[in-house]
């Protein structure tokens, strides 16, 4: 049976002058089956593999952990602290090329794995390649990043302090990409949510394209008592990309 997973990385960096930069990276994931049902309270398997330079690219680093789906299907684990298979974690020359991450799952907790995913790593790996600018400049002194939850609750456009944050939908709306939004560069992402049964449509306007779509659109529908996860990325001028719809 074919499994899906929609992924999310979640950083918790903190440098400064009196601290190291962790050796880890907070991942949680939720796995649904080919039905789209959620895989929930379920031990399941996953192995994290970090490529370098591009999407098929060497793996650098590959490590497995056994963990358990909660109530929404949902895992949490911390890439770093795995069992590794291949490579150093603290090793990996973040300043060299793009990395990207690539999951794989076997959701009965054992080791017939699956490709399910395969993303570009963004500013993800600039916290950790602080560390080495330190061993160069001096230490540094930096502000931990915590990303806003933002509260969506009518249709509005996207705005620059929507960036790089979260919009928590919970109540249904629409949320529309203007033409020619310069605020937003191409990497930069926002993280979507639909709460309890709020259904959340993102709207490319004309001239914009959403999945190489002209003026497309996309849909998150929440069920009550539950949460849909997606991830709104600029990929080019006037060009989106979104996920988890």
């Amino acid at each position: 049976m074919k499994y899906l997973l929609t992924f999310f990385l979640f950083l918790a960096f903190s440098l400064s002058i009196f601290a190291q930069t962790p050796e880890k990276m907070s991942y949680q994931a939720i796995i649904r089956n080919s039905d789209n049902a959620l895989v929930i309270d379920s031990n399941v398997s996953l192995k994290i593999l970090i490529r370098q330079g591009s999407p098929n690219g060497t793996a650098v680093y590959e490590e497995n952990h056994v963990v358990s789906t909660n109530t929404n299907g949902l895992v949490t684990l911390e890439i770093g602290t795995g069992n590794a298979v291949q490579g150093n974690f603290t090793n990996i020359a973040w300043d060299q090329e793009m990395h990207f991450i690539e999951t794989q799952v076997d959701p009965t907790g054992g080791s017939n794995y699956n490709i399910v995913g395969v993303s570009q790593l963004l500013s993800v790996p600039y916290a950790l390649h602080a560390k080495s600018a330190e061993s160069i400049t001096g230490p540094i002194v930096a502000t931990p990043y915590k990303a806003e939850i933002i509260p969506l609750t009518s249709s509005r456009n996207i705005i620059s302090s929507d960036i790089n944050n979260t919009i928590a939908c919970t109540t249904t709306s629409t949320f529309t990409i203007p033409s020619g939004f310069s605020a937003m560069e191409v990497g930069d992402t926002i993280n979507l949510e639909a709460h309890n049964g709020a259904v959340l449509t993102v709207n490319a306007s004309t001239g914009v394209t959403l999945n190489y779509s002209n003026s497309g659109s996309a849909q998150f529908n929440s069920k009550a008592g539950n949460v849909r996860f997606g991830l709104l990325r600029k990929s080019g001028q006037n060009a989106y990309i979104i996920s988890g719809q």
